[in-house]
């Protein structure tokens, strides 16, 4: 089949790359975000598809908006059979979506219909999932409601972070997706509608929902950490100031502390929860670079009773 491949961040790499060696599809363009400011000096740099893209020599589409008529226009003269889809970040019109002969069809990274929305791995981490996995769906207009084509599975290990998951959901569902163009091309594969029962929602996470509650159980603590690192980062204050935390460490049966209380060995640093206490392991003072964290303890010199998250931001 003729493909527009649609997508942005570096996630959506590997499902690009896996139809660009299958050896049955011809992948005729590239949708993908605007170029958008990073780093220090805030250049407009090329996402990771536009940038994986142009390495292949394809064509790349950088609509401000789907429904741009410029835009609708090229498509409409590649005319693909159908446009697969993983992470792109916009909402696609229905002018847009009836223009190839098999609509676009998502790559998501969870079991429909669980987890519906921008951050469904996140969430799932901080659920306390023990299994997720990735879905193929024809897209619809509501909120990745449309019948699904196939599933995979994957365990969610106790110390995974989002980051982790994602990783390997993304290199796994690269395959899926893959087998997907083959069964709608062949005509084997036919999508199902999603059970009524099970939805949940997962919108993207705040800098608010990262910050982390030290009144919150142990488990619940090391979740927010786990679901939010990569980003949004999750966060507590100590003297008034921000501390990225990265990862901990769970002990289950100490509870001396009282909520956020740390404590201070030789090479170690605890802080206490609503229920037992978990060690730091790795933060990130602000402005500063990522460092154990029985190291910044001593850069810090934590005085007997203080606290993490005591007061707020100044």
């Amino acid at each position: 089949m003729k493909l527009v491949f649609a997508g942005t961040p570096e996630v959506a790499v590997p499902a690009l790359d896996a139809l660009l060696a299958s050896g049955r599809h011809e992948v005729a363009a590239v949708v993908t975000r605007p170029d958008a400011p990073a780093g220090r000096g805030r250049r407009l740099v090329a996402s990771p598809v536009a940038e994986r893209a142009e390495e292949a020599g394809i064509e790349v589409l950088k609509p401000a908006r789907p429904r741009d008529e410029d835009f609708l226009a090229r498509l409409r003269e590649i005319a693909p059979d159908c446009c697969p889809v993983v992470a792109y970040g916009a909402l696609l019109p229905r002018v847009a979506l009836d223009i190839p002969a098999h609509g676009w069809v998502n790559l998501h990274f969870s079991l429909l219909p669980a987890w519906r929305g921008a951050a469904p791995v996140q969430h799932a981490v901080m659920a306390g999932d023990e299994m997720t996995g990735a879905a193929t769906f024809q897209i619809e207009e509501g909120l990745d409601s449309g019948p699904v084509y196939g599933v995979i599975t994957e365990a969610v290990r106790p110390t995974d972070t989002s980051g982790d998951l994602l990783t390997r959901l993304a290199f796994a569902g690269s395959g899926l997706l893959a087998a997907t163009m083959d069964g709608i091309e062949d005509g084997t594969l036919k999508p199902r509608p999603q059970p009524a029962e099970g939805i949940t929602l997962a919108p993207k996470l705040t800098v608010e929902d990262a910050r982390v509650d030290w009144g919150a159980p142990a488990l619940r603590v090391d979740r927010v950490v786990r679901a939010c690192t990569p980003a949004p980062g999750a966060w507590t204050v100590f003297r008034g100031e921000r501390l990225k935390l990265i990862q901990l460490g769970l002990f289950p049966g100490r509870t001396e502390l009282a909520p956020g209380e740390l404590a201070v060995g030789k090479n170690s640093v605890h802080a206490g929860t609503g229920s037992h206490d978990v060690e730091l392991l790795w933060v990130q003072p602000q402005g500063k670079k990522p460092m154990r964290a029985a190291d910044w303890a001593r850069g810090v010199r934590i005085a007997p009773g203080e606290r993490l998250g005591a007061a707020d931001v100044g």
